[in-house]
Formats: C-alpha cells, sequence, structure tokens
C-alpha cells in the first residue's frame, strides 16, 4: 500500500507546468550559448502573430499591458466569458482586471470590453457571435497556445491575445501580448535585454522540436485518461484534433466524496492538482514531460485514496 503522508522532503514533485529540474539545467547551458542563427522564436511568432506582438514577463502582466491601452474608467466593467461560463475565473485575471475597473461574468450596457477565457486549452464556443456584439474582446489564451478552432482565428477575433509560455514549455517566466487593435504601438519586449535574450534561446529549442512535443502531450493526455477512465472518471471537457489542453480535467461522478480534503491529499503526494470550482470535477498534470510511470503513480495515488476513504 502507497503511504499517503510520506515526509515532505521525500516528495517528487510534478507540476501543472512541464518545468523540471532536468530542464533548468539544459535551460542554463541554452543561455550560456550563443543565440543560433535560425532564430526559430522570431521566425515562429513573425509568420503566426501577423500583428504586433510583444514579450512580456507574464501572461499576466500581457493582460494588464493590453488593459493599459484602454481609457478605463473606475466603474466601468470587463466581462470575463469562460468556455464553460462556470463561475470561476482566476484571480490573475480579475485582480488585475481590478486595478482599472470593475468585473462581471455577464455582458450589459456597462461593459466596455469583453474579455474571454480559452479555459484550460478548451476553446470558448462562439467567438463569431462575441465578435457581433461590437464590444471590443481580448482573447486570454494562456492556457491555450497551441489548440484552434476549425476557422483557425484563434488569437485574432479581438484586439488583443494574450499567452503564457511556463503553461506549455518547461521555463519559468515568459508571457506574450499580440495585438490587432488599430495604432496600437510598443517596443517588441518589455523585459530586459539579458531576460529576452535568454527566454529566445529556449524558446527557439523547444519551437524546433514542437511537432514532438504536441506528439509527447497527447500520448501522455489519451494514456492517462483510459487509466483514469477505469477508475470511474471521464474527460470534462470535449476535444478536437486541434484542442491541446494544458492540464487533465475529470468528472468525478460523486466516486470522491471531499474534493478539497482529496485536493490537499494530492499536493501532499507531490501532485500539483485543483478542483473546478463549482463542478464536481477535478484536474491534474498532463504534460509532455510526463512518463507513463509519473501517471501509473497518479493514478495508484488516487486509487489507494479512493480505497481508504469509502
Amino acid at each position: 500500500m502507497l503511504n499517503l503522508h510520506p515526509a515532505p522532503a521525500k516528495v517528487a514533485r510534478y507540476s501543472i507546468s512541464p518545468l523540471t529540474g532536468a530542464d533548468r539545467f539544459k535551460n542554463q547551458q541554452l543561455c550560456r550559448s550563443p543565440r543560433n542563427d535560425q532564430l526559430v522564436a522570431d521566425r515562429y511568432l513573425s509568420e503566426r502573430f501577423v500583428g504586433n506582438y510583444c514579450y512580456t514577463q507574464s501572461g499576466r502582466a500581457a493582460i494588464h499591458l493590453a488593459l493599459q491601452s484602454y481609457q478605463l474608467a473606475p466603474d466601468d466593467v470587463v466581462t470575463i466569458l469562460t468556455t464553460s461560463q462556470n463561475y470561476y475565473v482566476s484571480s490573475c485575471v480579475t485582480h488585475e482586471i481590478e486595478k482599472f475597473c470593475q468585473w462581471n461574468r455577464q455582458v450589459t450596457p456597462r461593459t466596455k470590453i469583453v474579455l474571454v477565457n480559452h479555459e484550460f486549452g478548451y476553446i470558448y464556443p462562439d467567438m463569431d457571435g462575441l465578435v457581433a456584439l461590437g464590444l471590443p474582446v481580448i482573447e486570454d489564451c494562456c492556457t491555450t497556445f497551441f489548440s484552434q478552432d476549425v476557422s483557425n482565428r484563434i488569437g485574432t477575433y479581438g484586439h488583443f491575445a494574450i499567452y503564457s509560455f511556463p503553461k506549455f514549455f518547461p521555463i519559468e517566466y515568459g508571457g506574450l501580448l499580440v495585438s490587432h487593435k488599430s495604432g496600437w504601438r510598443t517596443s517588441s519586449s518589455t523585459l530586459d535585454v539579458n531576460l529576452l535574450s535568454n527566454l529566445q534561446k529556449i524558446l527557439d529549442y523547444h519551437l524546433l522540436r514542437c511537432s514532438d512535443l504536441l506528439k509527447k502531450r497527447k500520448n501522455n493526455f489519451d494514456y492517462a485518461l483510459k487509466c483514469f477512465t477505469q477508475l470511474g472518471f471521464d474527460e470534462y471537457f470535449k476535444r478536437n484534433e486541434q484542442t491541446v489542453p494544458v492540464a487533465l480535467m475529470l468528472n468525478n461522478h460523486n466516486i470522491i466524496k471531499n474534493l478539497p480534503a482529496f485536493k490537499v491529499e494530492l499536493n501532499r503526494n507531490g501532485i500539483e492538482s485543483s478542483i473546478f470550482y463549482g463542478k464536481d470535477a477535478f484536474f491534474v498534470p498532463s504534460h509532455q514531460n510526463l512518463t507513463r510511470t509519473d501517471i501509473d503513480h497518479f493514478v495508484d495515488v488516487i486509487q489507494s485514496y479512493i480505497e481508504n476513504n469509502l
């Protein structure tokens, strides 16, 4: 039987982010080397994001920069819409909005901007209908770097699109603000020269291996879903071929009776996870740097927890 109460110093850590200790060492090597003449990140971003783009410290910093470009009054409202329209919204988003104005979850006459969050890598289902409202749109693509819709237009529907590199690449910082807003201009980066140079070198390396990254992510997701289905869980969101989830979200079906306590136990066992608050669902890591042994460990921990909490 697994020890569900290991000493903190002896716990292996599994994060939603793909960053590992080995990646930190690799990143140091990349940063100490001259940048490759191929300039892969520059070419990739320029070809994909035809509009202006700006490197930032984080996705949160990119949201701030986008909101700053509007003349928002304290009583104005930014309406947040999400793929699921569940009530939960990350404080990373709401705290940035609160620096400028108020926010809500439904479009009203006071709405000045719509911020649409493509949750967990799953696309908001009616972007055309949203654009038809005639309001400025900001797309929060922080968990949706690789996902697309059938029109291949995600990230281009609104004035701005926000991205976060650590959600998909093994790096500790870095965001991107992409603009399609007429007249908007800023420098190519809000990072200092060294941070920008290091970020570009790391992105060069991983974007060059992008197809392998995506293949590994898909294989790990599919394998984990198969394993968890055998425990009675199933996939919360529905994917298509253009969906690249940032984590594995699972319907609980009331199998686990106390999800808050379950979350504590998973984190105590080194598995970063959380509840999809307001729904009977939870999520666990699913990225390219997991092995099948890692995924089997997640399953073993969760199965043991279930058996010990019937």
